[in-house]
């Protein structure tokens, strides 16, 4: 993308990628990096990544907690697909980690398109 570049830029502070791409937590600083309009593009990028991974947890959480509570037939199936979604988001959360570390940019196949085009848009 064009807004992700490599992160051998001096003015950028590792620590705060690392805060940004924590699991959960690093939703709310993502969201006050959009809305302070002042923030380095590589940081703006990044935010909407870590806003769409976000996002994408959360929304599989939801839809799949209903059919557990419903029947018994497939809870267990559902409670493994759910434990597989978060799992794969904290292990996707390590990866953008690693990446950082070995200042690579941060990008991620589908979702950084999506990020770009619909968070983008809305924040």
């Amino acid at each position: 993308m064009k807004n992700i570049q490599q992160l051998e830029n001096s003015n950028i502070n590792p620590l705060q990628l690392y805060l940004l791409v924590t699991p959960i937590l690093g939703l709310f600083p993502a969201i006050w990096i959009l809305y302070r309009q002042n923030s380095s593009p590589q940081h703006r990028a990044v935010s909407k990544l870590v806003i769409t991974l976000t996002m994408m947890w959360i929304l599989g959480n939801i839809l799949l907690q209903p059919g557990t509570e419903v029947g018994e037939s497939g809870t267990i199936t559902l409670l493994l697909i759910n434990s597989l979604l978060t799992t794969s988001y904290f292990i996707i959360s390590l990866g953008l980690m690693v990446r950082i570390w070995k200042k690579q940019p941060l990008w991620l196949p589908g979702i950084s398109r999506i990020a770009e085009k619909v968070v983008g848009k809305h924040l």
